[in-house]
């Protein structure tokens, strides 16, 4: 157990030893002369707590948004001042976005200099500005040494609790370097908020008015014990489920009530049942652009359906939605809430509810594109192969939706997380979040990638090889940002600007950095190389495995070809 007695150490001593009450294990970051206090404290508890050494402050704040996705504790980020904050914001923005508990930690200006326009100096409050349009739930400055656990634990606190986010502190640089005599405060936990015995009343009367009930599930704060609740909850309703975009694990893929994932690429016939249904039960979900078809499946401010809206923070309660019904409460709480629920002898809707899943199971079966490379059948192979509890990473790109589309998570309810996206649609995300959990958890994990989003943070491969990471990458050549040429193509389909790219052999990248890389440009490849590279990534001497795939760019997305998008374009100018 931590020692938290008082004790006279080093400023920069002291954040870590606080970090360490609050159980934190790992801490991602890009070193700078600006916190070097810090990093000698981490040297100085090396049994307790690892600095993971990124190569890119943008990798460093998607590996510590990943931890706290993994873990609904806060993950942690040192950068230092100026671009390294600034590199790091496209963390905070995800975090914020994705509602994921972080803290980020800046090493700032001495304060002697404050204010001088001093070397690297950024004023931190007003960039991550905390506000309903900002980055950040709260900014803070630490001047003054013997309150950093009181700083720490409130960081911790307010990342965790109502809806979670990131929460950045500046760390003064000559602050860190003062002796300072304290304690770290004891470890803090969400608080939870529950349910009334009102609303569930009443929500259980809107239920037995219902006709066509739909559930969308997602959002942060889920943890097993939630998702299980909520699994009985539609059981004993026999409620239909859509996961919320990006929010897959949620609840069981594979289960008789499961209509799909509510997000881009949309089941054409999830639409319409969302647009039909009579009452909406969102249980997490801030109900975002994603989610809500650009709110067009539900139109605020009033929805054409009953809605009922449940969610941890009571701010974001008909900011958007005027829901009939808001219940500000914290997932565990509200599933727990309703999985007791009284339900009747009989519903109306079960034939309903078996027809969302029915048009689920249909919507995996694949449309024939050309090329040589088969994707739905590579997705067959990755749900045949990988363990139940493998994570799957992505970035953004049309190539998630491969996976979006055809992979079944088990998830939460099966006792872990597995999926790990950025629901805020930021490129560069699925390798350092791959790398991140590999190194935390040990299992195996799985990203998928483009061509353009491996690019922009494939360099934290060598995070990956120096921490003992060990992940296994699809990466997807089609030589093109290809939802960028898609986007083109239907409204500019006479030009093409801007979107193709000159690639380099990713295979003999992949190697230069430690990790096995393979090519391949037949469908009956990827099975032994994915077997191989699964075998490769076992016991302490493993490697991770770069599997270049040569996509055809004509397989532009899960339904069509770039030519027929064209076409489809060029006609409709001909008709204005």
């Amino acid at each position: 157990m931590h020692n938290r007695r008082m004790k006279t150490q080093l400023a920069g001593h002291l954040i870590v030893d606080c970090l360490i009450a609050q159980g934190v294990t790992h801490a991602f970051g890009v070193p700078g002369e600006s916190y070097l206090a810090v990093l000698d404290g981490f040297h100085a508890y090396p049994e307790q707590i690892q600095f993971i050494t990124c190569r890119q402050e943008g990798g460093a704040a998607f590996m510590a948004e990943a931890q706290g996705k993994l873990s609904n504790r806060p993950g942690v980020c040192f950068v230092t001042r100026g671009p390294g904050a600034t590199n790091a914001s496209i963390g905070i923005h995800t975090a914020y976005q994705d509602s994921t508990p972080m803290v980020l930690f800046v090493g700032d200006v001495a304060s002697d200099t404050r204010d001088r326009e001093a070397f690297q100096e950024v004023d931190f409050c007003s960039f991550f500005g905390p506000s309903t349009k900002g980055m950040a739930k709260r900014v803070e400055r630490i001047d003054d040494a013997k309150r950093i656990p009181e700083y720490i634990a409130r960081a911790f606190a307010t990342a965790m609790n109502g809806r979670p986010g990131p929460v950045v502190l500046v760390l003064p640089e000559d602050m860190l370097t003062q002796m300072v005599t304290a304690a770290p405060l004891p470890r803090v936990d969400a608080v939870e908020a529950w349910s009334a015995p009102g609303s569930l009343r009443y929500l259980r009367e809107l239920l037995l008015k219902s006709e066509r009930p739909f559930v969308i599930a997602g959002g942060g704060g889920w943890t097993v014990q939630a998702a299980q609740a909520l699994q009985r909850f539609a059981e004993n309703w026999k409620l239909p489920v859509g996961n919320a975009f990006r929010f897959q694990d949620t609840f069981d893929n594979h289960h008789p009530l499961y209509a799909g994932d509510v997000g881009i690429g949309l089941n054409p016939k999830l639409a319409a049942r969302i647009k039909a249904s009579d009452l909406i039960i969102a249980i997490g979900p801030r109900l975002g652009e994603m989610t809500t078809g650009g709110y067009t499946l539900l139109t605020p401010p009033k929805t054409a359906q009953k809605l009922v809206h449940i969610h941890a923070s009571a701010e974001e309660l008909n900011r958007v939605f005027h829901a009939d019904l808001a219940i500000n409460a914290s997932m565990s709480a509200a599933a727990r809430s309703l999985e007791v629920l009284t339900t009747p002898p009989t519903v109306v809707w079960e034939d309903w509810s078996a027809a969302a899943n029915a048009d689920y199971v249909v919507n995996l079966a694949p449309q024939k594109l050309p090329g040589d490379i088969d994707m739905p059948a590579i997705i067959a192979s990755l749900q045949k192969h990988l363990p139940d509890d493998a994570v799957l990473t992505n970035g953004a790109g049309n190539f998630a939706s491969w996976v979006h589309r055809f992979f079944k998570h088990h998830g939460l309810v099966k006792g872990f997380k597995t999926q790990l996206a950025p629901t805020v649609g930021s490129m560069g995300y699925g390798v350092p979040a791959g790398i991140a959990a590999s190194i935390i958890t040990g299992r195996t994990v799985f990203t998928i990638a483009g061509d353009g989003d491996f690019l922009m943070n494939g360099q934290e491969l060598a995070t990956a090889v120096q921490h003992g990471g060990k992940t296994i990458i699809v990466l997807l050549n089609n030589g093109m940002y290809g939802t960028i040429r898609m986007h083109q193509e239907r409204e500019y389909p006479t030009n093409q600007s801007g979107t193709r790219l000159q690639n380099p052999d990713f295979a003999a990248l992949a190697q230069a950095y430690g990790y096995a890389g393979v090519r391949i440009t037949k469908t009956a490849e990827f099975e032994p190389a994915l077997l191989a590279a699964l075998a490769r990534s076992t016991g302490s001497g493993g490697m991770g495995t770069v599997i270049e795939v040569m996509l055809d760019p004509e397989v532009i997305t899960t339904r069509g070809t770039l030519s027929a998008i064209t076409k489809q374009a060029q006609e409709a100018l001909l008709k204005k």
